[in-house]
C-alpha cells in the first residue's frame, strides 16, 4: 500500500480497519478491548470506525492486541551515520582534492 498517496481520513479509516481485524482473529469483543486497554467501549467504537483519536488511545489498544512492537518499523530509531561512525572510530574522513586544469 502507497501510504504516502494517501489522505490522512483514509489511513484513519485503515487503521481502525485493521486494528477490528486484529481484535476479531483474538475473539474480543469491542467490550472486553475496552476493558482491558482501560478505555471506553465509545473509544473502541471510534478507532474501528475510522474516527480521530488521540494516540494516547490508541497505545492501550495496541499493547492488549500485541501490535506494539510494529511501532518500531513505523518509526525505526535513526543510527549514527557513516561519517558519525567514522569519527568515533578516530577515522576523520578528508575530502578529496582534484587538480585544476
Amino acid at each position: 500500500m502507497d501510504w504516502n498517496s494517501l489522505s490522512n481520513a483514509t489511513i484513519i479509516v485503515e487503521i481502525g480497519k485493521r486494528l477490528k481485524d486484529y481484535r476479531l482473529k483474538k475473539k474480543f469483543s469491542q467490550r472486553e478491548l475496552a476493558v482491558r486497554a482501560g478505555i471506553s467501549l465509545f473509544t473502541v467504537a471510534q478507532i474501528e470506525k475510522g474516527n480521530p483519536v488521540s494516540i494516547s488511545m490508541l497505545l492501550p489498544v495496541m499493547r492488549v492486541l500485541r501490535v506494539l512492537d510494529n511501532l518500531e518499523m513505523l518509526l525505526p530509531e535513526i543510527g549514527p551515520s557513516p561519517i558519525e561512525i567514522m569519527k568515533l572510530k578516530g577515522k576523520i574522513p578528508q575530502r578529496i582534492q582534484t587538480k585544476k586544469s
